[in-house]
Formats: C-alpha cells, sequence, structure tokens
C-alpha cells in the first residue's frame, strides 16, 4: 500500500548518507583563513549578523503577510464562482485581518525608511 512512500524514503536516505560519505572521503583541510564563511577568505570586519538593523524585520513580516495573502487568493480566485457570496465574505474577513497588521505595522514604523 505504502510501497512508493517507502522506496521514496528508502532512496533520499541512501543519497542522502552517499554524498554525506563522499564529502567525507573527497573533503580536503582548508587552510584556516580559506576556511573563513564568506568574502572568499578575507578576514572578516564584522560580525554577520550585526549588519542588519532590527527595523528590516518587521518589514520582512510585512512582506511575508504580502506574500500569504497571494497565496490563499490564487485558490480562492479559482473556486470563487462556485462557492458564490460566502467566498466574497469569507475573503473581505481575510483581508480585514490583513488591514489589520497592516496598520499595526504602520504604527510600528515599518514602513518608515529613515
Amino acid at each position: 500500500m505504502y510501497t512508493g512512500v517507502v522506496v521514496t524514503a528508502i532512496a533520499a536516505a541512501v543519497l542522502v548518507f552517499g554524498l554525506y560519505a563522499l564529502h567525507r572521503i573527497a573533503a580536503v583541510a582548508p587552510e584556516p583563513l580559506k576556511g573563513l564563511p564568506f568574502e572568499s577568505g578575507s578576514v572578516p570586519e564584522q560580525h554577520a549578523l550585526s549588519r542588519y538593523h532590527v527595523r528590516w524585520y518587521l518589514a520582512t513580516l510585512l512582506f511575508l503577510a504580502f506574500d500569504v495573502e497571494m497565496l490563499f487568493m490564487y485558490p480562492w480566485a479559482v473556486v470563487v464562482a462556485q462557492v458564490g457570496a460566502t467566498a466574497v465574505v469569507e475573503m473581505f474577513l481575510f483581508l480585514a485581518a490583513l488591514f489589520v497588521a497592516v496598520v499595526w505595522a504602520w504604527r510600528e514604523g515599518a514602513l518608515r525608511w529613515v
């Protein structure tokens, strides 16, 4: 009954562990300076996370809210003609909740770029 799922899981596990083993066999110990995570081996002048100001997190959350809105609107647009007025009311309730989130973000200053 679940033969395809089991075979796929086993194949994925064999592939992952096989690639991991291949990496362990083929890996060469890097020089300490060239093993740094960015800037082609240059010594970093600051911590990687210190470059981002906290205000960008609010902007990111706002973007994700609109992204999720679109995720829900595409299937809704397909079935709205079949479902009728109920679907329209539900979408307006969803958009009202999203509008509350936008007003909150505006009040918190997520839309200010300075």
